[in-house]
């Protein structure tokens, strides 16, 4: 993927500078298992950042106090990659807006965080993984995260690395649909979809509540391909096996392929994000046409 010399977006807070590799003492390897089973076995978010926000009342303040004071080169590049790709969504999004939607994009915030952060939709750690916060449309990443999709989640190929952020190695652009993918969230709240979705959960039992969540999840991953297909368009940013890896990281995040990673056997009706095979239909889809209209996952069969 090709992403240097590109414009990095100045909506970015850099707050990794108080909270360090580990969080109450358990490691972000450890943590990779909790982050398993809140994204994807169906546990509720709000109860788990309820829970969190008890064990980590006293740790939040340090968690959050600066940026970095001396980034290492690695972690500099890090911030500079994720910067990078949020510019090419903001750039990306504003021209879609305005030609299928004849309406003006506003940008979210990227927040990047060591191990706790506090957001508007409660206190948060880094097993939740990347994640996208409605009531202050910002999106949190702990960059050791990408690290964990390499080394723990076996997201993409051989690695000849532990280096948290070589983005010239492979893996860069199954890194990028996960920031495209947390933005397409920050679309949705825009639209109005985000809070429909949580008003008809409300009144909607678990199953009925974890299937409208896999549908919101899925029109997700079709507006990362969305992104795709426009940002490639203005930039030429996608390189031979780019796709090929943003496919593998949608298969491998899949409710069916965790699942069974985790405990051994699937339940359906737990499902929250979509099964592997819906992950890669749904960002394909929005890769190859390039339309937000074909992402109605709610109204067409997935």
């Amino acid at each position: 993927m090709r992403w240097k010399g590109r414009r990095v977006s100045s909506n970015v807070e850099d707050r990794r500078g108080g909270a360090g590799a580990k969080v109450g003492g358990i490691s972000i390897v450890g943590l990779i298992v909790a982050f398993v089973g809140w994204k994807f076995l169906g546990l509720d978010p709000q109860q788990t950042y309820q829970t969190t926000k008890q064990v980590t009342s006293g740790m939040s303040g340090a968690a959050e106090t600066r940026g970095l004071d001396n980034p290492t080169p690695e972690q500099q590049e890090a911030m500079e990659f994720v910067g990078t790709v949020l510019a090419d969504t903001e750039d990306t999004w504003s021209q879609v807006f305005q030609s299928q939607l004849n309406q003006p994009y506003t940008a979210p915030t990227l927040v990047l965080f060591s191990g706790v952060v506090d957001s508007g939709c409660g206190t948060a750690q880094s097993a939740m993984g990347p994640f996208y916060c409605p009531a202050d449309q910002k999106v949190y990443i702990d960059t050791a995260f990408f690290k964990d999709m390499r080394t723990q989640m076996g997201i993409t190929g051989e690695q000849n690395s532990t280096e948290l952020s070589r983005h010239d190695q492979a893996g860069d652009f199954a890194q990028a649909y996960v920031v495209a993918h947390e933005v397409g969230h920050h679309i949705q709240t825009l639209l109005g979809i985000s809070s429909q979705v949580q008003q008809a959960r409300q009144q909607a039992s678990e199953v009925q509540g974890n299937q409208l969540s896999v549908r919101q999840e899925l029109q997700a991953d079709c507006l990362a391909g969305v992104w795709a297909y426009h940002n490639h368009e203005r930039t030429q940013f996608l390189e031979q096996g780019d796709v090929q890896e943003a496919m593998d990281a949608a298969h491998k995040i899949g409710d069916d392929y965790l699942q069974k990673k985790a405990q051994g056997r699937v339940v359906p009706d737990s499902f929250t994000h979509g099964t592997s095979a819906q992950r890669v239909q749904w960002f394909n889809t929005g890769l190859k046409s390039g339309q937000m209209a074909d992402c109605d996952t709610f109204n067409r069969p997935i």
